[in-house]
């Protein structure tokens, strides 16, 4: 587990600060077709087990084929639940189950989730989840609910201790290294500076969702 940005790290008696927003910067030019440390990883931190059934089975991320209509171009990428500042999985939620934290973060209250699924419908990435199987082994910092939705946390409980996410992390280590993780309004950060310095863009940035997961490459 790598520290980074100690200094963010928050006092879990503290309220979590608008004044941060944590983003993910990924360079597709370094995702390759068969890795797939990033889901790896991510499945083994929130206890995340495959059922052999794609369909069903929860996904927080998945590596999708990206083709070019023009030039017939193929990249490989990682899909994740974009934590996007206007989220429509929170506008269309019935029960205020799916909120969106100051610090950016989107997720899902299981307490209250009544599984409707409205927030796997309106989510145009397809990044949701819906835990249809009994859950087993279940890891204590990363609890889950049968019968509710699901997504990405961004590893929040990493994140609040001033870790990195589990698949950054790991692509770091013993992968291409194209997952970059920080705060976005840190002119300082790592992230920032490369946002600013490189080009980037959303998916569907037509829907002007404000994502905190960007691009770099497409």
């Amino acid at each position: 587990m790598v520290l980074f940005e100690v200094s963010q790290a928050r006092a879990l008696d503290q309220p979590v600060s608008g004044k941060v927003r944590w983003g993910m910067l990924v360079d597709t030019t370094k995702c390759t077709r068969g890795c797939d440390l990033c889901v790896k990883a991510c499945d083994k931190e929130n206890g995340i087990h495959s059922h052999g059934r794609p369909e069903t089975d929860s996904q927080w991320i998945r590596k999708i084929r990206l083709r070019d209509l023009h030039t017939g171009y193929v990249q490989f990428l990682p899909m994740l639940c974009q934590h996007c500042k206007y989220a429509p999985c929170v506008d269309v939620c019935p029960v205020g189950a799916s909120f969106r934290r100051a610090d950016g973060i989107v997720l899902v209250n299981r307490h209250i989730c009544i599984g409707c699924r409205y927030c796997m419908m309106a989510c145009p990435y397809k990044a949701r989840s819906f835990v249809s199987e009994p859950l087993h082994d279940q890891v204590p910092w990363s609890p889950r609910g049968m019968g509710t939705v699901e997504a990405c946390t961004f590893c929040v409980h990493r994140v609040d201790r001033g870790h990195k996410p589990a698949c950054v992390d790991a692509c770091a280590a013993d992968g291409p290294g194209a997952l970059v993780f920080g705060d976005m309004k840190d002119p300082g950060s790592k992230i920032a500076k490369m946002l600013a310095k490189e080009q980037s863009s959303e998916v569907r940035a037509d829907l002007k969702l404000d994502t905190g997961v960007r691009y770099h490459g497409i």
